[in-house]
């Protein structure tokens, strides 16, 4: 069984890789596809060009492969066109499962990330390809900067309110990629994923303050007053509505739902935002 990851040096991607040569895949079996071929040579495995915008590219790395893991783009608001090109490439090469990264509950949320990834899913589903959704919940890794700026200032900011989330490290969502490739059967499967434990905000800056030794509090921000702020702070008025946009989803639920599925696809619990110990922690005083 062969096996094609995409956008495999992204940070997600070269987890996913990781963790099939951990679960015993040759490194022969899985191919990294990826736009700039040099920076997937130290991955230890086979290495295609792929690039969403170029569909000769896609297809020369899909021939021949039984397996593929569509990593959705990075670039909102091009991702479906790109995402396309994958699945008409799997579809043409026959390959018989096709397993996707969407967004939680991408079908019927509201979150403003959620419109490319259900368009994604129904141009799956409109190819009859085999296929596995993984619908992951936040990466915690996403949060460093707030937990970096926090630990500086004293205050975590956000228009988030008490919304919850059910983040989970990388890794974790990584493994349970690996397992849907590796294991016989899924097929057909929308899952779920999120960590064992929703948190809010100002469970983050509790945790943040007993990590720092320093006080830290959580501020929520009005829509207005988050948008100012980033704005203030540099950013384009798109990009600054874009995440007032994702923390409005967040305080209306969008990512607080948790049923353990993702825990029970990788065999053990998902990584908590802080753990016991020092090394442990996605939350520390280390970068």
């Amino acid at each position: 069984m062969t096996i094609l990851v995409t956008g495999a040096t992204g940070n997600l991607g070269r987890l996913v890789i990781a963790s099939l040569l951990e679960r015993g895949a040759d490194p022969q079996s899985i191919v990294a596809g990826a736009r700039d071929v040099a920076k997937a040579e130290d991955l230890g495995v086979r290495v295609a060009r792929l690039d969403y915008t170029d569909p000769s590219s896609v297809a020369a790395a899909v021939e021949g492969v039984d397996s593929v893991l569509l990593i959705s783009g990075s670039e909102v608001g091009q991702r479906v066109a790109q995402h396309q090109s994958v699945i008409d490439a799997a579809k043409a090469a026959g390959v018989t499962k096709f397993v996707y990264t969407s967004a939680p509950k991408a079908t019927t949320s509201d979150l403003v990330l959620a419109p490319e990834h259900k368009a994604t899913e129904e141009l799956i589903a409109a190819s009859d390809l085999p296929s596995v959704i993984l619908r992951n919940n936040w990466y915690t890794e996403n949060y460093a900067a707030d937990v970096a700026r926090a630990a500086e200032t004293g205050v975590l900011a956000s228009g988030a309110g008490d919304g919850r989330v059910a983040s989970a490290s990388r890794k974790d969502f990584a493994e349970a990629a690996a397992v849907v490739l590796l294991e016989d059967g899924h097929i057909g499967q929308v899952y779920e994923l999120g960590g064992d434990v929703a948190w809010n905000y100002t469970e983050l800056a509790g945790a943040i303050a007993e990590v720092t030794g320093r006080e830290v509090e959580y501020q929520p921000l009005t829509a207005d007053e988050q948008l100012a702020g980033l704005q203030a702070a540099g950013l384009d008025e798109g990009t600054a509505g874009f995440v007032v946009a994702l923390d409005s989803g967040i305080a209306a639920g969008a990512l607080a739902d948790t049923d353990g599925t993702l825990a029970r696809l990788i065999g053990r619990p998902t990584t908590p935002p802080r753990r016991r110990h020092p090394r442990d922690r996605l939350i520390s005083r280390s970068p």
